[in-house]
């Protein structure tokens, strides 16, 4: 059998997790989860109100409401989360922004707002958590990308796009920290039922409620994955046609999408 490219989490009690972007969908879903199982949480958004909602039930939950895309407001954060949990075991990233956009509606200010909370503010981070993981000798981080990363989809055009680079850089950072002693974990999720995608007017396969995509991710890192996808069939269905011949590969969305 061979061996998980993460060693497992094994025991959730005590872990001490600082999850961005936890205000709602799939990030309260899995802040709940994962404070259900008894680990000790930060919890970051720009909402404190709605940060406060997802805590108020639990004791073991902390609330550090700052916005993602301010570059000075990361070291503050981090001392603040350190503050409150002494170190850090596993930082998920998860902040994001869905803007539905086709090639020929293209909207700059749009497309600059969705790279910068989507990519530029996980490299924000990153310039902080990683050196924190680093001095401690152990640790994992987490970014929460997309099935929509592996291939052009239609109206994914901004989206799409940002989650690629998620991969990507996902893929460097356990190429590098790995070595170091660190985890890395890459979170592709496919429909989620969250505010981001409830403007959607099409069929979207595998819709998931957000608790069952929480779940889903809890046993990935229970299990080691690097990569976390769901739902199963959907995500290894896109991940298969995403590696075809260009010209089998367009001809097949084209069919499945009606586009």
């Amino acid at each position: 059998m061979m061996k998980p490219l993460n060693t497992p989490i094994t025991s959730w009690t005590g872990k001490r997790v600082w999850l961005v972007g936890a205000s709602s969908g799939i990030g309260a879903a899995l802040a709940q989860a994962l404070l259900q199982a008894g680990a000790i949480v930060a919890l970051s958004a720009r909402r404190a109100d709605q940060l406060a909602i997802v805590a108020a039930p639990y004791s073991n939950a902390s609330v550090v409401p700052f916005d993602v895309t301010d570059t000075e407001a990361w070291p503050a954060a981090l001392t603040n989360v350190l503050e409150r949990l002494g170190q850090i075991d596993l930082v998920i990233l998860g902040a994001a922004r869905y803007d539905p956009t086709h090639s020929w509606q293209i909207d700059i200010e749009q497309a600059e707002k969705s790279f910068d909370l989507n990519v530029v503010s996980v490299y924000r981070g990153l310039s902080v958590i990683v050196p924190q993981l680093l001095a401690q000798g152990h640790g994992g981080v987490s970014l929460i990308a997309s099935i929509s990363g592996y291939t052009g989809l239609p109206r994914a055009l901004i989206y799409g796009a940002t989650k690629a680079a998620l991969q990507n850089l996902c893929e460097t950072l356990y190429f590098e920290l790995a070595p170091k002693g660190l985890a890395v974990y890459l979170i592709n999720p496919g429909f989620v039922q969250t505010p981001m995608t409830s403007a959607n007017d099409f069929e979207m396969p595998g819709l998931m409620t957000p608790e069952a995509a929480a779940c889903a991710i809890m046993l990935g890192f229970e299990r080691g994955h690097f990569e976390i996808r769901f739902p199963k069939a959907f995500s290894l269905a896109l991940r298969v046609i995403s590696m075809l011949p260009d010209r089998l590969r367009f001809a097949l969305l084209h069919k499945t999408t009606g586009m």
